[in-house]
């Protein structure tokens, strides 16, 4: 079975409809996606893969990190080094939510936090949090992460960053971001199993408009985020 992983589109419509057109042409018998699907973008009501592939593959997905539970920012540990940025985030979500609207929130909340199959696990970040993950590290150091997911390969988003890495224990694959890469390149990124084999896809799309409506959306920071995509690397806000 061939599964896609779709994963950070953070309300990038163009750059999500580049990679369903992608997606259309690799015919995957499923999609799952893994969450942040419209915060930090133009298109919130407009970033859903389950909508945008109306007609296609079986389309499952993990919970939203930011609307998966409307208090998560009340319950998240302290984060010091990064309030200042957290804090601006912060501020990007009440927008969002009245866009998204109350059907949307409901079926983001009902969605799991964890997606797992005979041959793989699929989280956010980690099994247990939404916001810690591992950015490449010591093979023993990822291997802790996961490790109870007792999985023979397992795959994460958050990190915006797109990797494979073939450890003794398991497989980790991270499936970059369809939206905000933080890897140096601005086309979108997404994971593609088929058996045992895995694979990052890297699609193109029209970075500059879209950077472009997002300046024009009204949107707190927009400035800040419409930076990140252009660069497609993590830039921080002035």
């Amino acid at each position: 079975m061939r599964v896609a992983i779709v994963s950070d589109i953070h309300g990038n419509r163009r750059a999500l409809e580049a990679v369903v057109a992608d997606l259309r042409k690799i015919a995957p018998d499923v999609v799952v996606h893994g969450g942040d699907l419209a915060a930090g973008g133009a298109h919130p009501r407009r970033s859903s893969i389950k909508s945008a592939l109306s007609g296609g593959p079986a389309c499952a997905g993990i919970r939203m990190r930011c609307f998966g539970r409307r208090n998560v920012w009340l319950n998240m540990p302290p984060q010091p080094k990064i309030a200042p940025i957290l804090a601006m985030a912060q501020e990007t979500v009440h927008p969002t939510l009245a866009s998204i609207g109350e059907e949307r929130l409901r079926w983001l909340e009902g969605l799991p936090a964890l997606y797992s199959q005979p041959g793989f696990s699929l989280v956010h970040a980690s099994p247990d949090d939404l916001w810690r993950a591992p950015w490449p590290m010591p093979a023993t150091k990822i291997t802790e992460y996961y490790a109870s997911l007792r999985a023979p390969m397992v795959v994460y988003g958050h990190i915006h960053c797109p990797y494979i890495r073939r450890l003794r224990a398991m497989t980790v694959g991270n499936t970059g971001s369809v939206s905000q890469s933080y890897d140096g390149d601005t086309r979108s990124s997404y994971l593609v199993i088929d058996g045992e084999s895995i694979t990052i896809r890297r699609v193109e799309y029209d970075v500059e408009s879209e950077a472009k409506e997002l300046l024009r959306s009204g949107l707190p920071h927009a400035d800040w985020l419409a930076r990140i995509l252009l660069a497609g690397k993590y830039c921080p806000p002035e």
